[in-house]
């Protein structure tokens, strides 16, 4: 049986800011992002499986980036804690409760190799995680490829 991709779009909310930045991302601000998701693998070649014909279900993979990423990142602000601005967001924790720290910058690059981490871990069996896409704006994006990163 023939090799199938299967993508599925994901959207959320988000602002963030790049600390030590040189240019206007330095502020605080938010963006509409758009994740797409693409998946490969085999259809379940089994007549008697509900999943017959599928790589997987959409559904699943829907649940697997919902509860890793998305419920973790929409109408959040993302930022990598440093120590100039570590009084900072303790200030914006008294007050927001949804502040993600992570340990890098968070630019769509760097983004999308956490995404491709989480994601590739979690998978079914047999399925692998082939591309994501992450657009900041409209005509803006960064893409990962397992393909160069093997």
């Amino acid at each position: 049986m023939a090799v199938v991709r299967l993508t599925k779009e994901f959207n959320f909310e988000a602002s963030h800011m790049l600390e030590g930045y040189d240019g206007a991302c330095s502020q605080i601000h938010g963006h509409s992002y758009r994740l797409f998701v693409t998946v490969r693998g085999v259809p379940n070649a089994n007549p008697s499986d509900p999943k017959y014909g599928m790589v997987m279900d959409f559904s699943l993979l829907k649940r697997i980036v919902n509860g890793l990423i998305i419920d973790r990142l929409d109408h959040s602000f993302i930022v990598r804690r440093t120590a100039d601005n570590s009084a900072f967001v303790d200030t914006l924790r008294e007050k927001f409760n949804r502040i993600v720290e992570i340990p890098y910058q968070p630019t769509c690059e760097n983004m999308l190799a956490e995404f491709a981490a989480t994601i590739s871990a979690a998978l079914p069996e047999g399925v692998t995680l082939s591309s994501l896409k992450l657009h900041e704006t409209a005509t803006s994006f960064a893409e990962w490829y397992a393909v160069d990163n093997e």
